[in-house]
């Protein structure tokens, strides 16, 4: 039943790519990101069928030829000629390579566990040709690039943002810990690997933000040259990340034999958490005056507590900023399209608490 509503969702993500041309922009991003959503969820028995086999063909098709994959492609679509020549040509298009939205990790995975029962040696060379790209796009300082060889502009930041540097780290210690569907790599990739995952915790050690003399947390991209916060879009200014943060420490939190780096490293951003979380407020939804689904901050009692997805980095409080570059102190002070097009809180930061208590007591601190 599992397996089978997974296949559905894939299947009415495609339908709606194809009868839903009025609000493409919109459908495509959610159609792709039901395929970064399900794709790592698939059973094994799904890469046994010819559908299975019909994505991984999409999915070669839309390497790049820096090995790299761009964002935003729903793999499950059935493509015509025409649009098959067309990806085709796009392929020499080396400014698409990205890490973001999931891309080019998500590929790989898929190409790795289809390889795993096919045996087909073009999947095996896609991914080994995809973890080639994610090496060389690490710069000799750990970080990565949200978009890889992009000369300029804010792609060229490490990015924590929405994960994109953890899922990279995350896919690259399951290959030098030879983790299904990872096995079948040569030695040599594993060592790449492992030597790559290392400094990448180097990088973050690195990029952690000091204030005061303390160790805080991260901002959602970093200069690639300073390692300082750096702005990206408009309305994504250097800041103290209380989104992107949580994954950081989680990560740091399940290496084994933590040395006194990475405990201070872990220490320090959980007690960021504890003295940023923001207690005794919750959404509440509305319909305003254009009929339009809204939300309000409002009082609350017995909720659980929030972080805010940026803070200050010189007054430690929480700000929203819209796409004139503004701070503000209330979600509601920006406009209607950012407030609702943006995760502005989020509640993660209580797991990285709780875990934090549960990783003292497995390392006996």
């Amino acid at each position: 039943m599992k397996q089978f509503t997974l296949i559905v969702l894939l299947l009415v993500a495609h339908i709606t790519s194809v009868f839903g041309q009025n609000e493409v922009s919109y459908k495509e991003k959610q159609q792709y990101k039901n395929w970064v959503r399900l794709a790592p969820k698939l059973e094994d028995s799904f890469f046994q069928t010819q559908e299975a086999i019909r994505i991984a063909e999409n999915v070669l098709l839309y390497q790049l030829n820096t090995g790299g994959w761009p964002k935003n492609i729903y793999m499950p679509a059935e493509l015509s000629a025409a649009e098959k020549k067309a990806v085709i040509a796009a392929q020499k298009d080396e400014n698409e390579s990205t890490i973001d939205n999931g891309a080019t990790s998500t590929e790989i995975q898929y190409l790795a566990r289809i390889y795993n029962v096919t045996k087909d040696e073009r999947y095996k060379k896609a991914v080994i040709r995809g973890l080639e790209y994610l090496f060389k796009a690490q710069y000799p300082n750990g970080g990565w690039p949200q978009f890889y060889p992009r000369p300029k502009g804010y792609y060229t930041q490490i990015t924590y943002n929405d994960n994109a540097m953890l899922n990279v780290l995350q896919l690259i210690r399951k290959v030098y810990e030879k983790q299904e569907p990872y096995t079948f790599l040569p030695e040599n990739m594993v060592e790449k690997a492992r030597k790559s995952f290392d400094l990448g915790i180097e990088c973050i050690l690195k990029t952690q933000v000091h204030i005061n003399g303390k160790l805080t947390v991260w901002c959602a991209q970093h200069d690639h040259v300073t390692l300082l916060p750096a702005k990206a879009r408009a309305y994504e200014l250097p800041s103290l990340s209380g989104q992107e943060s949580d994954n950081l420490v989680l990560l740091l939190m399940s290496l084994p034999n933590p040395s006194e780096e990475i405990k201070n490293a872990i220490e320090g951003a959980v007690e960021w958490f504890k003295q940023a979380k923001i207690e005794g407020l919750t959404k509440e939804y509305f319909t305003d005056s254009e009929g339009r689904k809204d939300y309000r901050m409002v009082s609350c009692t017995d909720c659980e507590p929030l972080w805010a997805r940026f803070y200050d980095l010189e007054t430690g409080k929480a700000f929203f900023c819209d796409r004139d570059g503004v701070k503000v102190d209330s979600v509601s002070k920006i406009g209607y399209e950012r407030r609702n097009g943006y995760s502005w809180y989020n509640n993660d930061g209580s797991k990285v608490i709780r875990d934090y208590e549960k990783w003292k007591k497995r390392n006996n601190f």
